[in-house]
Parts: C-alpha cells; sequence; structure tokens
C-alpha cells in the first residue's frame, strides 16, 4: 500500500518532473533522427513526427484524469516504468524494423504516439500528488517551468553530447534507465511497500542494462540488413552515420544509409568533377575545395605540380579525422588529407564562404551530398552561388556535382539552372559512374563559358583523356535540357523535385 512521502519529497518530485520532460523529448528527437537517417529529411516528415507527439500527450493528458485516483505514487511508478520499456527499445526496434520487415513508418509513428501518450498522462499526474505541497498557480508555474526546462536540456544534449557519444541506441538505453531511476526514487519518497512492483522495475532496470550492454551488437546487427556488403566501420556523429562496408578490395561509403562511393568506380566520378575545371587552368596554384571531407577530390588536386595550397572547408571533423587516420581509408585518398599543401577547416560551407576573403582560388570544387533536404539544399541555392564570385581569381573554373541527369531530370537542370541565374557561365556535363549511373556536373566560369584544355590534364589518369572529355558535354534526348525554375533560398524547390525524382525511380 502507498503511505506517507518522506521529508524533502516536494524537491524530489519536482526535480522528477525536469528528469521526465527530458527523457520524453530526448525519445522523440531519437524517432526524428532515425527517420531523417533512414527516409531521408523533409518537412512534412519532421511536422508529422513533431504532431503525432504533441496530439499524443493531450490524449494522455486527457487520459490522466482516470489514472491513480487511490494510488497516484504507484501509478506514477508503472507508467515510468512503462515508459523506460518502450521509449529504452524504441531505438532498437525502429532499426529492426526498417531493417528486417517494411513496417518501418507504421513502427516509428505507433511507439512515437505510445511515448507521447505515457509522457501526456506523467505531468498530470505528478501534479496530482504535488498539489498537496502547493497552491495551484505556484504549482503550474514550478511544473511548467521544469517541463520546458527539461526540454532545452534535451534539446542541446542530443546533437552535443548524446549522438556523437553514444547514439541513438544508446541513448535510448540509458534514458530508460533514467526513468528507471526516477521510478526506484519514487518507491522511496513515498514509501511503498508493494513487492510486486519492485520486482517489476527492477525487470525493466534489468533488461535496459542488458540491452545498453549490447548495443553495439544490435547496432550491428540491424545496419547487417541494411547494406549488401559486410560492415567494417561505423560512426555517429553530430551530423550523420558513417558506415564504411567491404567486399573484396571494394570498399563503400555511406551516409545516413545513402551510397556515397564505391571504391571500384569513385575515380570516374572524381576526375571527372577534378580535372575538369582545372584542365581550363593554365597553372593553378590555390584551390578551394567545399565538401569532399573523405579527401578524395583533394587526392586529385594534389596531382598538379603547380598547386601550392588547397583550402578544404567541410562541416563534419569526424569524416575528415577518419579519412584523414583510418589505415585503409587514407591508402584510399593517397593520404591527402595528411598532405602539407593542404588545409582542413571544419565549418558550415553557406557560413563560411559569406564570412570568409580567402581568394582568389583558381578553382573551386562543390561537392556536396545531393540535396534531398533543405540543410543540403541551401548549399544549391542562388544565394550560395552568388557567394561564391569574390572567391574565384578571373580566368578561374568552378565544378558543382548536381546529380543524375537521367534518374532526377528535372533536379539536375534545376540546378544547372540555378547557377546560371547566380552569374555564372555554365557548360553542364556528365559521365556513366557504374556504382551510380549517369552522373552529373556543371562547370562554371565568370567570364565566359570555361573550355577544358585535354593537354593540361594530369598523366596516368584512369578514366579522363582526350576521347572522353569532349563526350562528357554532349546529352542524348532523354537527359536533355528541361526548362526549371531557378532554386532560392526561400523556396526550395530543388528538394521538392529531388524527393519527387527519386521517389518516381522507387516507385517504378
Amino acid at each position: 500500500m502507498e503511505s506517507n512521502e518522506s521529508p524533502g519529497s516536494s524537491g524530489v518530485l519536482l526535480i522528477s518532473v525536469f528528469l521526465v520532460a527530458t527523457c520524453g523529448l530526448v525519445y522523440e528527437l531519437i524517432a526524428g533522427a532515425l527517420a531523417s537517417y533512414l527516409l531521408g529529411d523533409s518537412v512534412l516528415q519532421f511536422s508529422t513526427i513533431i504532431g503525432d507527439y504533441l496530439f499524443a500527450m493531450g490524449v494522455g493528458s486527457y487520459l490522466a484524469q482516470f489514472v491513480g485516483r487511490r494510488q497516484p505514487a504507484v501509478a506514477f511508478t508503472r507508467l515510468q516504468n512503462s515508459i523506460a520499456l518502450i521509449g529504452g527499445f524504441s531505438a532498437a526496434t525502429m532499426h529492426v524494423a526498417y531493417s528486417y520487415s517494411g513496417g518501418f513508418r507504421l513502427t516509428l509513428y505507433l511507439l512515437v504516439f505510445v511515448v507521447g501518450l505515457l509522457v501526456g498522462v506523467e505531468i498530470p499526474l505528478l501534479m496530482t500528488i504535488l498539489k498537496r505541497n502547493y497552491g495551484f498557480r505556484e504549482l503550474v508555474s514550478q511544473v511548467l517551468a521544469l517541463d520546458y526546462l527539461g526540454a532545452l536540456l534535451a534539446s542541446i544534449l542530443f546533437p552535443m553530447l548524446l549522438i556523437p557519444y553514444l547514439g541513438l541506441i544508446r541513448t535510448s538505453f540509458c534514458c530508460g534507465l533514467v526513468n528507471v531511476a526516477v521510478a526506484w526514487t519514487f518507491m522511496s519518497v513515498f514509501r511503498l511497500r508493494v513487492p510486486l512492483l519492485r520486482l517489476e522495475t527492477a525487470v525493466v532496470g534489468l533488461m535496459l542494462l542488458v540491452g545498453l550492454a549490447g548495443s553495439e551488437r544490435i547496432t550491428k546487427w540491424a545496419e547487417e540488413g541494411l547494406y549488401p556488403d559486410p560492415i567494417v566501420l561505423s560512426r555517429t556523429t553530430r551530423y550523420q552515420r558513417l558506415v564504411v562496408t567491404r567486399k573484396h578490395q571494394e570498399l563503400r561509403l555511406y551516409l545516413n544509409g545513402n551510397l556515397q562511393f564505391s571504391s571500384r568506380d569513385e575515380y570516374r566520378y572524381h576526375e571527372a568533377l577534378v580535372h575538369t575545371p582545372l584542365s581550363c587552368v593554365e597553372k593553378p596554384r590555390r584551390v578551394l575545395i567545399l565538401g569532399g571531407g573523405d579527401g578524395l577530390a583533394a587526392r586529385e588536386v594534389l596531382r598538379y605540380p603547380s598547386v601550392e595550397q588547397v583550402l578544404l572547408v567541410d562541416l563534419d571533423p569526424a569524416m575528415t579525422a577518419l579519412f584523414r587516420d583510418h589505415q585503409f581509408l587514407n591508402r584510399l585518398n593517397d593520404h591527402s588529407l595528411s598532405d602539407k599543401r593542404l588545409k582542413i577547416l571544419n565549418a558550415d560551407a553557406f557560413v563560411w564562404v559569406s564570412e570568409h576573403k580567402e581568394g582568389p582560388f583558381d578553382a573551386i570544387i562543390v561537392d556536396f551530398p545531393d540535396p534531398s533536404n533543405y540543410a543540403v539544399g541551401k548549399l544549391y541555392t542562388k544565394t550560395f552561388y552568388q557567394r561564391l564570385h569574390p572567391l574565384l581569381a578571373p580566368g578561374g573554373a568552378l565544378s558543382v556535382q548536381c546529380t543524375s541527369p537521367l534518374f532526377a531530370r528535372r533536379s539536375y537542370w534545376c540546378i544547372v539552372e540555378t547557377i546560371r541565374a547566380a552569374g555564372w557561365q555554365v557548360s553542364p556535363y556528365h559521365l556513366y559512374v557504374p556504382s551510380f549511373g549517369e552522373w552529373g556536373y556543371t562547370l562554371a566560369s565568370q567570364e565566359a563559358p570555361p573550355h577544358p584544355e585535354v593537354k593540361r590534364l594530369p598523366k596516368a589518369l584512369r578514366y579522363l583523356d582526350a576521347a572522353a572529355l569532349p563526350d562528357m558535354f554532349l546529352f542524348p534526348a532523354d537527359m536533355a535540357a528541361l526548362p526549371s525554375p531557378v532554386n532560392r533560398l526561400f523556396d526550395q524547390v530543388l528538394v521538392r523535385y529531388y524527393e519527387q525524382d527519386w521517389r518516381s525511380i522507387v516507385d517504378s
């Protein structure tokens, strides 16, 4: 039965409000991050996850009036155990659902709803318990203030500490253990003598500890279902999930589940990206690379004896560190990221190009991931391309990777038109990369359409030569130019095009 609370219980209860609010939001953030990693980040998806969670909290708040009328402390303790179990295992459950079943979206929204429902019951129940110690106005003020502070703490800790150092699955188990700790504290504060409740709490805590201990195995097992080849390396950073797979001698890099390159044919992609603009310049000395944290574009730039300085601006320090220091990855880029001529700057390129005037550069290589979300889409806007003008020296050339002109035709020509609208003279080109199919780029300059010179190409390239170079600028009918709008910072039509183009390929 429930007995009187111990002295100092009010402070413990208020701390509990703070902790349960923090953990509740972390569970939602985990769901949102997994959806972003696995499905691609869209406004609709982000909005529906938040809406699902808030609606569930509203339903839970309404149902709270029917919960724990006689024994609110016991009810709250059981509620914590339920949230600990469901929320603690939520990330692992969603990972497995995505890898081994077709029910990921259903699992995602169902878990978000259930956790939101239980969290919605928590706060009114805590207020019921606290009302004997506080007046109504003071009670509402303190509970809501701590609830919002808990949400703030979760939003700060999640990207800065939890994801980089624990990963999604460990984070969910750790938050579950916090819920168990709150449940155990409640039993002590209220001197609850309910043996079954203590056993229940202990079992849930033990399950979460076992899950936490085995989280690395769970992650690997779940990810093995996502990739065709064995995983040899994986990292979760502040910005993305990095996975490297290996089959025989072939290495593949995936970012958030999307293939970035295969060591079998990446030379085609990077030779076209780098040597096309550099062959427009007599003797390139200074080169700027935006993106390209794997060092593969830098490897190609450093083939030129005239190059004295390369500045590589990439957002993720974990990415550049991995490809600089890891044994088989730095062999792939010929240790380019350790070259004395290269400087790495980990920064947001969109901000950096507007704040730094370190130009002029003889060539600029723009090697960002595809515009699958609005955070990346800003790097494909007219605003961004206009900001590049002061960084390029007269007579210099710029190249931009622009997704596939065959599979994402509208997206490709939208990027080309956006670069043109930003004041650049453009020459679109493409080539075939077996791992991706037809892939497109844009070559640009400030004065006149740039003209690559075969004689300036480095020797011993594996793909690009006198025969391949001119063919890249010819487009057959199924990849020919389409009338396209300009992708603007506050109207990113490109992201919508990209989602629709690639979804139509998957659906077909």
